[in-house]
């Protein structure tokens, strides 16, 4: 039994010669053909008229609807989506599509049609994505001094800056200078990932004359700078080092991390974390110097007993600092 189709206020069965507005009226089993922007669907009265939106309205006797001469319901919008929306209207959900794109052209119909519980559900896909898309960690990268500053000030996390611009050398470089440039670039970046939420990161690349230099700061102020370059003999001529002290980094590190407390660090904790505490007794020398004595293996330049204290105390998770960690 097909449902009943009224032209105008008539209350005759109209027999479609043309396209021409009527009222759709019928049982809920019956089905009715759909032309939706040139792609045609094939449903029941009942799932048009499930939940209060504008096809109930269309399909309930409401509104009028345009037909053409074979019958079918013409609806002036994009089809590609109007199979996700009789599938909602089927079963109360539907898996949304996967680009950002797709779903917010489902949005458009969704809002068209009336259907809240759609639009709610594509807002909130919407919105995960756009979360999802934000980067875990975010590095500015200076451009002027003032802008520095004002990041400096205007954050509530410790600040650890590098500094680095290999252009500025008066010298030529030493052999392993480069390498060692390179291993501060990439320590940086281990560090800007695993402490992103509790330490701003900042890069300058166009700042003073220094080629590799670590800051400092808590509260705003500098507290800290680890220089990696000096300027050593060979023969009769001068040439550019750049150096890698990588436990002095890993402890000013951890003594920034003490600044995320506004009333300012314990002091029996700065203690365990400076060079008598955490790495009792040492100097730091380069990485040839020391290759070059046996004084110290790479992976034991820590007191592991200090910095581990400072670690469990001060970060959401145990870490001991090694190369391996990294």
């Amino acid at each position: 039994m097909r449902p009943e189709l009224q032209s105008g206020q008539s209350n005759e069965s109209a027999k479609m010669s043309g396209d021409h507005k009527t009222v759709v009226k019928g049982n809920p089993s019956q089905y009715v053909k759909l032309n939706v922007g040139g792609s045609l669907y094939y449903t029941t009265i009942g799932t048009l008229t499930k939940n209060d939106n504008m096809l109930r309205a269309m399909f309930s006797g409401r509104m009028e609807v345009l037909t053409d001469s074979e019958g079918w319901i013409l609806i002036d919008r994009c089809g590609k989506h109007f199979g996700t929306i009789l599938n909602f209207l089927r079963d109360g959900t539907v898996p949304l599509p996967d680009s950002c794109k797709e779903v917010a052209e489902l949005l458009a119909e969704a809002k068209y049609y009336l259907i809240d519980e759609l639009v709610e559900s594509c807002q909130q896909a919407l919105a995960k994505k756009e979360r999802d898309a934000e980067p875990i960690c975010r590095v500015p990268l200076i451009t002027s001094q003032k802008e520095e500053q004002l990041l400096i000030m205007s954050t509530t996390k410790p600040v650890v800056k590098l500094l680095i611009n290999r252009h500025n050398n008066k010298y030529s470089y030493t052999s392993t200078s480069d390498d060692n440039l390179l291993k501060n670039i990439e320590l940086f970046d281990k560090l800007s990932l695993r402490f992103s939420g509790r330490v701003l990161f900042i890069k300058d690349v166009i700042g003073s004359n220094e080629i590799c230099c670590w800051s400092f700061y808590g509260h705003g102020k500098n507290r800290a700078e680890v220089c990696c370059t000096s300027i050593v003999y060979a023969t009769d001529k001068k040439h550019t080092k750049v150096e890698f002290p990588e436990a002095r980094i890993f402890e000013e590190t951890l003594s920034i991390l003490l600044y995320e407390n506004r009333n300012g660090p314990d002091q029996d904790l700065m203690q365990a974390t400076s060079s008598r505490g955490a790495v009792a007794g040492m100097s730091y020398t380069s990485d040839e110097e020391e290759e070059r004595s046996g004084l110290v293996d790479h992976k034991q330049k820590f007191d592991h007993g200090s910095l581990k204290y400072v670690i469990n105390k001060f970060c959401r998770h145990s870490i001991i600092y090694s190369t391996e960690d990294m």
